[in-house]
């Protein structure tokens, strides 16, 4: 397993936080909200997903990864 924390603007809420993780989780990651850090920590099988597959489900919800 391989972590990343990734900055992400544009979350404000629970509705952001639930929109990431679930979206995350369709994909086959963990992933965990800090909202008030503005970062997204990711838990996943390296061999199965790569940090730009991450990146474009966490923008596919509307939050730009900078």
């Amino acid at each position: 397993m391989k972590n990343v924390t990734l900055n992400v603007e544009g979350m404000s809420c629970g509705h952001c936080v639930n929109s990431i993780e679930g979206a995350l989780k369709t994909i086959g990651a963990d992933g965990k909200v800090d909202l008030s850090g503005g970062t997204v920590t990711v838990l996943y099988e390296e061999n199965e997903l790569t940090v730009d597959a991450i990146k474009e489900a966490i923008e596919e919800q509307g939050y730009d990864v900078v």
